[in-house]
């Protein structure tokens, strides 16, 4: 079967910073959140990607720039980073997968990001629109891809891993070329282990280069505090039963001394690593050598798991790449990597004792969480309806409407709901 060359595989990071949190979905106010000095630590402690979306209210705006800045401009070329966004999802309730609206979701994207070209492109939640539309989409991006280079891959995200094996496989038998990627979010976490399970076998058969992991708190689930309540109040879709069990996990891991979300942050990172591995990559796996790009090789030169993981804080950024760096030192090559990365030789050990320290608390975890394990809630919810434009044919030159009077018909047609409605500054 024919695949992108090079392959995803081979270039795209293991560790992406995501950016859902620059969001009033998880904030009260994302602009007011250290967004820039985010992505400059990132850039700085190795990670080499990002990920974001239209859908994220304001998170592309500010993640362009924060990246169009001399400190990136003098220390990070272009080349040096990946850059990875979304099309088709314009709100909680409207979804528009059309041709016409995705080369104007992937031009927007451009000019927000401020960039020449798109390392990966997903059609977002796809599960919310029928499989011909994710078609015509792919064929799309593809059409960008090879005319325009634009972008560079092309892939589909959303959150029922039944639904993603599906569309991989209809995708590669209609059309003779696999998808580049199929990110899930939420599915492999302490709570849920489908994405490995049920995904991986299905999604590696039907060609996927690369598949992510992402959210691995199950959208902020999995902590002590609870779900995050931001702008736009409880957003979580998570039944009560299951958040009552996660309140008892939490309560367990109390009584032991630890936090539920750093026990669930390291089993995600770390057993994803690997059991993702057939599906993950071979970029930079940000080991921690200061100002130095590297690869797989350098770690021991096989493909790890691609985790995504968002933060609204420089100092949850920080503890992620703690967690992350010694999840490293404690692989095979660990004692190595530890010592070229300047840290100890002893933190190979450490970091053993740690993931079976981690391995025996999510054992018993597990068994609290009970029924709950690996209940996935409905989406899209029973009675969806995609209140989307349908964009007219486009006019003709001399027939073009004003840029004023095209926002508006725009932003006017879709429907808020609960989420904020993608200001779309055409």
């Amino acid at each position: 079967m024919p695949q992108t060359s090079p392959p995803l595989s081979t270039l795209l990071p293991p560790l992406v910073c995501g950016t859902a949190t620059f969001n009033s979905q998880y904030n009260l106010d994302p602009y007011a959140l250290r967004t820039t000095d985010i992505v400059h630590r990132a850039l700085s402690l190795g990670i080499r990607a990002f990920d974001t979306s239209p859908y994220y209210g304001p998170a592309e705006e500010l993640l362009g720039q924060a990246l169009d800045t001399p400190f990136v401009h003098d220390n990070f070329p272009r080349h040096d980073y990946f850059l990875l966004t979304k099309i088709g999802r314009i709100s909680g309730k409207a979804f528009d997968y059309s041709p016409a609206w995705i080369r104007l979701s992937v031009q927007k994207s451009l000019e927000r990001l401020k960039t020449d070209y798109l390392d990966l492109v997903y059609c977002h939640d796809v599960e919310f629109v029928s499989s011909g539309e994710v078609l015509t989409a792919v064929a799309e991006l593809r059409r960008i891809r090879d005319q325009t280079g634009k972008i560079k891959y092309v892939g589909i995200s959303g959150y029922p891993v039944d639904v993603l094996c599906e569309l991989a496989e209809m995708i590669l038998q209609e059309t003779g070329e696999p998808l580049d990627a199929a990110m899930s979010y939420a599915n492999f976490t302490l709570q849920n282990t489908k994405l490995s399970s049920e995904g991986v076998p299905r999604l590696k058969a039907a060609g996927v280069n690369v598949v992510p992991n992402a959210s691995p708190l199950g959208m902020g689930l999995l902590r002590r505090d609870g779900v995050p309540v931001g702008g736009q109040g409880d957003f979580h879709p998570a039944d009560n039963g299951l958040r009552a069990a996660i309140r008892k996990a939490s309560d367990f891991c109390d009584r032991h001394g630890e936090k539920l979300e750093v026990v669930a942050i390291r089993f995600a990172l770390e057993t994803w690593m690997d059991k993702g591995s057939s599906v993950g990559s071979m970029g930079d796996p940000a080991s921690g050598n200061p100002w130095k790009r590297e690869t797989i090789e350098d770690i021991g030169g096989i493909k790890l798991g691609v985790s995504v993981m968002g933060v609204s804080y420089v100092e949850e950024l920080d503890k992620t790449m703690r967690v992350w760096r010694s999840i490293l030192d404690g692989r095979e090559d660990g004692k190595s990597t530890a010592l070229r990365a300047g840290r100890q030789g002893s933190d190979h050990e450490w970091s053993l004792h740690r993931q079976a320290d981690i391995q025996d608390l999510a054992s018993d975890i597990r068994s609290i969480i009970g029924t709950w394990l690996d209940f996935t809630w409905a989406s899209p919810e029973p009675g969806f309806v995609n209140t989307r434009y349908i964009p007219a044919p486009l006019p003709t030159p001399a027939a073009s409407p004003k840029q004023e009077l095209l926002k508006s018909s725009v932003e006017e047609e879709y429907e808020v709901g609960q989420t904020a409605l993608v200001k779309w500054h055409v």
